[in-house]
């Protein structure tokens, strides 16, 4: 959908976002030309930072088009944020639920439609210390073999500057420079037609986060890591235990 179809909710919160993140930020983008022009696609960013998603809602509003997020459904709860959510059509996840097979609904639908559909692999911002991407999530890759949708990587690097997961400290002072890089679709047709068994949509998936990787490799003009970042498993907290 276009930018000239915005409606009240989706121009209100364009109003609200849009002028502190031009304030906030010195923006660099790179490969803009590789997002598919028209028809549905999915875009998996690297997650390191709770400010990046507002820098990859920029990009595709720039581009012409209206991202929809599928995100953690506690977040509708948050007041206010919620319901502005809600009338600007992002897609709640409640993972292990009945809820998450709807989500996928939603989301088949919103690709069916022509949307730009955000999905983050990894679920959650990252855990490398050095905070390169991990291995991420089948919800993508399941998306991309139900509807053949193209799947864009993109990197972003420079959010933790404004939040860093590390310290969990943020940076209110303007100006932050923050880069995003659009890849080129990855190339998934060797898994076309394929059921999708965990090994297939595993295959998928480390395909795309390698891609991610790559990118973000070229912004940081570093060497990425060879393998993936495998997160070690949360600790589970007995009934006596107060989570960390």
């Amino acid at each position: 959908m276009g930018q000239r179809r915005l409606g009240f909710w989706r121009r209100l919160a364009v109003a609200l976002v849009l002028p502190a993140l031009k304030l906030w930020t010195k923006r660099r983008w790179y490969g803009l030309e590789n997002m598919p022009p028209g028809g549905g696609f999915i875009i998996t960013p690297n997650h390191m930072s709770q400010f990046d998603p507002l820098l990859v809602a920029h990009v595709i509003y720039a581009s012409g088009r209206w991202p929809r997020f599928l995100a953690k459904a506690s977040i509708w709860k948050v007041p206010f944020v919620g319901f502005m959510l809600r009338k600007t059509q992002q897609i709640p996840v409640e993972r292990g639920s009945v809820e998450a097979v709807k989500s996928l609904d939603t989301l088949i639908e919103a690709i069916r439609v022509g949307g730009v559909v955000v999905i983050y692999p990894e679920g959650t911002t990252t855990r490398d210390p050095q905070l390169w991407p991990m291995r991420g999530k089948t919800g993508a890759a399941r998306l991309a073999l139900v509807t053949g949708a193209p799947v864009v990587p993109m990197a972003t690097w420079g959010a933790q500057q404004v939040h860093d997961v590390r310290t969990k400290k943020i940076s209110l002072k303007p100006r932050r420079p923050v880069s995003v890089s659009v890849g080129k679709p990855v190339d998934l047709s060797r898994w076309q037609g394929e059921a999708p068994t965990k090994a297939v949509l595993e295959q998928m998936t480390e395909a795309i986060q390698l891609a991610t990787r790559d990118l973000l490799a070229e912004l940081r003009q570093e060497e990425p890591p060879q393998e993936l970042y495998a997160a070690p498993p949360r600790r589970a907290t007995g009934p006596t235990e107060r989570p960390a």
